[in-house]
């Protein structure tokens, strides 16, 4: 499976302003995979260094991030969930997080002893899961293509915080999912306040290409009925 060009598709039919990135949860440390010198403050940090390059990062390397490491699934020493119980009890006490929700947090099912990341043009099997930066109108498209904005679909989903639960949520239920992020997401990823985060699942990323580019086509041709439609009302002094 040619991996460069489904992401070529996908950059080019929504004129993505940065790369997909990918995400392959893995058992073991594989051989002759850099491993970043860097320490990163979430798991979410280690999205962006993904457009840079290929790298592993064990288990250990997410632990600075309390929820982002519950959330991959990580085994997690003494000391940090007692440093998680802390911070999820901060966030009900703030009224951020509601008292019953913290056990509904989607989290990863199995344990792996970290993550592959890298640019999804380098992939050469299909990743686990692959992420893309979307603006509201680029993800208006991958809602159509992804079926959810279907009325007869039970209605859009938009998760929000923890952003990092748009993952274990697409791997498990092997669809798309969008995600408003959060807070964290957006301080540690920096990335732009008008964007959403869209998960793919790795072996919907083909269908996805083509059900996008089916879209973009029904979406120029209704452009063009609607543009029509401003130029003739305007002409008549509408």
């Amino acid at each position: 499976m040619d991996f460069a060009t489904v992401a070529q598709r996908i950059s080019t039919g929504l004129g993505l302003d940065t790369p997909p990135v990918a995400l392959t949860f893995v058992e073991q440390a594989p051989a002759q995979t850099e491993v970043p010198a860097a320490a990163v403050p979430s798991a979410c940090a280690f999205w962006r260094e993904a457009e840079k390059g290929v790298f592993y990062a064990s288990a250990e390397r997410h632990h600075n991030c309390p929820i982002g490491s519950m959330v991959m699934g990580f085994e997690l020493p003494e000391e940090l969930k007692s440093r998680l119980g802390e911070l999820v009890g901060g966030m009900c006490q703030e009224q951020y997080l509601l008292a019953e929700e913290p056990p509904h947090i989607p989290v990863m099912k199995q344990t792996y002893a970290g993550i592959v990341y890298g640019p999804l043009s380098r992939c050469t099997t299909p990743p686990d899961v692959a992420l893309i930066w979307v603006t509201a109108a680029q993800a208006m498209l991958c809602s159509e293509a992804m079926g959810t904005a279907a009325w007869t679909a039970g209605g859009p989903m938009l998760t929000g915080r923890p952003g990092c639960a748009a993952l274990p949520m697409a791997i498990a239920e092997a669809h798309p999912q969008l995600s408003f992020g959060c807070a964290g997401m957006r301080t540690f990823t920096q990335i732009g306040d008008g964007q959403l985060l869209l998960a793919i699942p790795g072996r919907s990323l083909p269908g996805f290409a083509d059900t996008l580019e089916n879209t973009l086509r029904a979406n120029t041709q209704m452009l063009s009925y609607y543009q029509g439609e401003r130029t003739r009302f305007t002409r008549n002094g509408g």
